[in-house]
């Protein structure tokens, strides 16, 4: 297939990647359509993160083809631009503003003139305010918008750094690990908020939590030494026998 002409929103092709001698990726293929969410899987070491690298453009593939909205070459852009075309990542660890409230950090992410934000006498417009609003609805934390963030509990950072994320207006969402740490009633308002965000945008989501990723329904890739092992429903991989050798049975 030729990745200009591909329906699929995020394409990688043959990508291999070596680290030292060690294959992070291994000749791995994968796509996502627009639209889908998609639960990556697999155990430590299997290219989970160095995926979202070369897709973020933190790391570059030593071969293959990546391809993003159908005709973006995403091997020849930095981080930057691969953002600036709607590619968002959020890390394991929340990194939010502590000092500032919710409804600041949201405002600081906003896309837009951020030249703007940084001078003493900026306000946002109706519109960011719109905005801003409907993001704090969105990830759940409207009754909170006027706490600092560094008085969030784990669950409610993660949920802010999603929506500061969101600001961004991206077309596909990187989610690494969002429920680790959390309670059970954070995992499933988290499960929820992810398909509230799916109706709109794509999402990948790299998670170890199992009965997180059975919530989710939706279809699963389980990674393996820097190739795709398996794919399918939740029951499809889970009764895959390599993956219950290589992974679940661990």
């Amino acid at each position: 297939m030729d990745p200009r002409t591909t329906t699929a929103l995020l394409y990688l092709s043959g990508v291999t990647v070596s680290f030292d001698g060690f294959r992070a990726l291994n000749n791995l293929s994968f796509t996502v359509d627009p639209g889908e969410m998609r639960a990556v899987i697999g155990p430590n070491g299997a290219g989970k993160t160095t995926m979202m690298d070369v897709v973020t453009g933190k790391t570059r593939a030593d071969i293959g083809e990546v391809y993003f909205d159908g005709s973006y070459d995403l091997s020849r852009l930095d981080e930057t631009e691969i953002a600036l075309l709607g590619v968002g990542r959020k890390f394991q660890k929340p990194t939010v503003f502590d000092m500032h409230t919710v409804e600041d950090n949201i405002g600081l992410a906003l896309k837009g003139d951020r030249r703007a934000r940084k001078t003493l006498f900026w306000k946002e417009s109706v519109e960011e305010r719109r905005r801003i609003a409907a993001i704090l609805d969105v990830i759940r934390l409207t009754p909170l918008r006027r706490r600092r963030a560094g008085l969030l509990s784990h669950g409610q950072k993660q949920w802010l750094e999603i929506g500061m994320l969101l600001a961004q207006e991206p077309k596909l969402l990187l989610v690494d690990e969002p429920v680790a740490g959390m309670t059970d009633v954070e995992t499933q308002q988290t499960v929820e908020l992810l398909k509230q965000i799916n109706r709109d945008r794509t999402v990948i989501v790299v998670e170890h939590d199992m009965t997180f990723v059975r919530e989710l329904d939706v279809k699963v890739t389980c990674l393996h030494e820097g190739s795709v092992l398996a794919e399918g429903t939740i029951d499809q991989v889970s009764q895959n026998q390599r993956v219950v050798e290589v992974y679940l049975g661990r």
